[in-house]
Formats: structure tokens, C-alpha cells, sequence
């Protein structure tokens, strides 16, 4: 037959639809590495501060400012003059 072996034709190595199938699978293990990498990239730079940078205050930063001044381990004076740092 044309010398095409057992038959088989063009497709001569038996799989016959599952190309498909596999480039589908293939495709799918790429986009799931590039989100994998996106997201570890973008947890990295949160964790070492590359994140987005805002004017807004940190939400625990007035929490710990207070925690400091209930220690006693700031005074009064230094904590409204810290708390008004915090709030401009």
C-alpha cells in the first residue's frame, strides 16, 4: 500500500484522535506552569515588599502603635506625635 507499512496510512503511528487530545493536555500543563510562575512571582514580591506601593497606612500600623503606648513603651507626646505620622 503505497509503502505505509501496516495500514495505518499518514497516521502511521496508531493514535489516530488522540493527537488531539495530547496537544489539549500539553496546553493545558503550559498554562497552568505560567500561572504557577506568575503567582510565585507575584507572592515573592509581596513578601520582600515589591508590591504596589500606596500612600494608604498599613492596617496593622495603628494597632501596633497602640499596643506600644499600652506597654508603656512609648509615651503620650511621642505617641500622638506618631499616630499623627501615621494618619498623614
Amino acid at each position: 500500500m503505497n509503502g505505509y507499512g501496516n495500514g495505518w496510512g499518514m497516521m502511521g503511528n496508531g493514535y489516530g484522535s488522540m493527537g488531539g487530545v495530547n496537544m489539549v493536555f500539553g496546553l493545558l500543563v503550559f498554562v497552568l506552569l505560567i500561572g504557577a510562575v506568575v503567582w510565585f512571582m507575584r507572592s515573592s514580591s509581596r513578601s520582600i515588599g515589591l508590591g504596589r506601593h500606596t500612600s494608604a497606612v498599613l492596617p496593622g500600623g495603628l494597632d501596633v502603635l497602640e499596643r506600644r503606648y499600652a506597654n508603656g513603651e512609648i509615651n503620650r507626646d511621642e505617641y500622638l506625635q506618631k499616630k499623627g505620622d501615621l494618619q498623614a
